[in-house]
């Protein structure tokens, strides 16, 4: 096999120019000296208005730790999981790594990896998040067995004291009952087992879900009004079927919750077919296709502008009474099934969507004819 001519070798600037992530040369002072086409879409700038200014104008670090490291043009530096402020475009989590030029004193080349797009998509890019999903695998074990004799102690007190106290017993038991269940559902999100996949009527767990709610309202019929806009031709998806319908309980449940401060409450299930959708995924880094997509959307106020990029994440609400555990699990159960989710907020309608993109189910394979000779 010949070697490539000189001639043959792409020079720096179309490399640079292919690379998916953000890279910065920044000269002393830390001011822009050039950027690539992933920098200008990543800053929402383009070169010529960037170049020439100091990278702090635009580009807001909040960790004075990784402020200080930065300060030292000849030493590298790595961080992950960074939350910074982009001039224009708002709050972002990015991976940096900057390392000095060589020959080039002051001089330094910084790298940037956006994980709120990641994020979007719904990749899994195993950050702190799972970390404090893991915590009940460990702890669960050492936290449920106090609880079972605190409670069983409660109920022993609760039969020989009074109705006056019995009060106090019944509130320890309701209390332990609460911090189990809040373990439990821990424990959901942080299995790392999935469940086994198989072809997905989508409307019947659509339907199903609706006649949750419905049952959930007593029956008295709906206080909102749920609009269905199915699309009967679509072929079954590859999912878990009581995965799908806890899913849309979920979904449903928020955007019902969400739209009651509305002045005409207004809930909208939609299923289309959205062939566009398609990334890498997988050991083996086959693309995944994920053409059925489910929406879900209300005309509610919507979540706080500075919350909407944390929603997925565990712990995170803006109900006074919720413990934010409700998204990251139906985050969890749409990725078991190769699918993703995201949320996004449209102002001119006034209404909040959140989407769900799946994988269709395989086709069988015709069986050949046997062919009589």
């Amino acid at each position: 096999m010949n070697s490539p001519v000189a001639a043959d070798i792409p020079d720096a600037s179309r490399l640079l120019a292919s690379l998916p992530n953000a890279v910065i040369l920044l000269e002393s002072g830390r001011t822009i000296a050039a950027l690539n086409q992933a920098a200008e879409q990543f800053f929402g700038q383009s070169a010529r208005r960037m170049t020439g200014k100091r990278l702090r104008d635009i580009l807001a670090i909040s960790d004075p730790r990784l402020l200080e490291r930065l300060s030292h043009s000849d030493t590298p530096v790595s961080a992950r999981e960074v939350v910074v402020q982009i001039k224009g475009m708002g709050v972002r989590r990015i991976d940096i790594n900057v390392a000095p030029v060589a020959d080039a004193p002051g001089w330094q080349v910084v790298t940037i990896h956006d994980n709120s797009a990641t994020d979007a998509l719904g990749d899994d890019a195993g950050g702190p998040d799972n970390a404090v999903l893991r915590g009940p695998e460990i702890m669960a074990h050492e936290i449920k067995n106090p609880l079972a004799g605190i409670r069983g102690a409660a109920q022993l007190l609760g039969r020989k004291v009074d109705a006056r106290d019995r009060a106090l017993t019944d509130l320890i038991t309701g209390e332990v009952d609460r911090i189990a269940a809040l373990i439990e559902r821990m424990q959901k999100l942080s299995g790392r087992t999935t469940p086994p996949v198989e072809p997905c009527n989508l409307h019947q767990a659509a339907r199903r879900a609706i006649d949750v709610l419905d049952a959930a309202n007593g029956g008295n019929g709906r206080r909102f009004k749920l609009i269905e806009e199915f699309d009967p031709s679509l072929p079954p998806v590859l999912g878990s079927p009581d995965g799908l319908v806890q899913v849309m309980i979920n979904l449903l449940s928020n955007a019902v919750e969400a739209s009651q401060e509305a002045r005409d409450p207004r809930v909208v299930i939609r299923t289309r077919f959205a062939s566009g959708l398609q990334l890498q995924t997988g050991d083996d880094g086959a693309p995944l296709r994920l053409p059925i997509e489910v929406r879900v959307s209300d005309n509610g106020p919507g979540i706080d502008p500075g919350m909407r990029d944390h929603i997925f994440e565990p712990f995170v609400t803006s109900k006074k009474a919720g413990q934010g555990l409700g998204l990251p699990l139906v985050r969890k159960l749409v990725r078991d099934m190769k699918g993703r989710i995201t949320h996004e907020r449209n102002d001119d309608t006034g209404m909040t969507h959140f989407r769900i993109h799946l994988p269709l189910a395989p086709q069988p394979r015709p069986r050949a004819k046997k062919v009589s000779i």
